[in-house]
């Protein structure tokens, strides 16, 4: 993608959401004329700030997913399939904004006692490396999706029942922090560049679902950790 769509892209993800702010500032808040300069260099920023974001992504995070997904399938051993999938998805969780953002919330919270900022990253990395191993194997094995999904929310379903209450919520929301702007281009090139070796279109298609299982690890992992603290 070029510089120039990326830009395009990015203005009209911004402006609309940028439109009803300055709209809903003008007759429900008040703003000033500083207010609103600030507002509109704060949006320019925003707009080059998401701009650069996206191509970095595009050059370092998409390029490095799609050659280690190629890499890896290459390799023909499933244990260093499952080693790899589970030793990069958790390194690009614990970078993830989101996870770390959520941990910080949480830290922020002074009666939050129950579980430690730095415990709860490392839990919700592993339950996204364990489910993108796995989603490695279903592309692997041929595993119909349908089948693990259908079983894994299952027990996610069983272990609500289970968990303590205060750990429910904050599971919950694991599963979305975990589908940031860091995570899902890597995860979703890495998919595809497993397929690409292949290069047939029932291939292709197989490659996606690796985000949707990938979401469902952080979940379980954290309703276990209430089980278990």
């Amino acid at each position: 993608m070029s510089l120039k769509n990326i830009v395009i892209d990015v203005i009209k993800s911004v402006l609309p959401l940028a439109i009803v702010m300055f709209i809903l500032q003008i007759f429900f808040v008040g703003i000033t004329l500083d207010s609103f300069l600030i507002y509109v260099f704060g949006t320019i920023i925003t707009i080059i700030g998401f701009a650069l974001f996206l191509i970095g992504v595009e050059n370092s995070l998409i390029t490095l997913g799609g050659i280690a997904g190629k890499k890896m399938i290459e390799k023909e051993n499933i244990w260093f399939i499952i080693g790899f999938s589970m030793a990069i998805s958790f390194a690009v969780t614990v970078a993830e904004p989101g996870v770390q953002l959520l941990s910080n919330q949480l830290a922020s919270i002074s009666d939050a006692t129950f579980v430690n900022k730095y415990i709860l990253v490392i839990t919700i990395s592993l339950g996204v490396g364990i489910f993108f191993a796995l989603a490695a194997i279903r592309f692997v094995y041929k595993i119909s999706l349908r089948k693990i999904l259908i079983i894994s929310y299952i027990i996610v379903f069983i272990m609500v029942f289970i968990s303590p209450t205060e750990f429910l919520a904050i599971a919950f929301d694991a599963g979305g922090a975990t589908t940031g702007p860091t995570a899902v281009p890597f995860v979703l090139a890495f998919g595809i560049g497993m397929a690409s070796l292949n290069g047939t279109q029932q291939e292709t298609s197989e490659s996606f679902g690796y985000v949707g299982l990938a979401s469902i690890g952080p979940i379980l992992a954290v309703l276990l950790l209430g089980v278990i603290v």
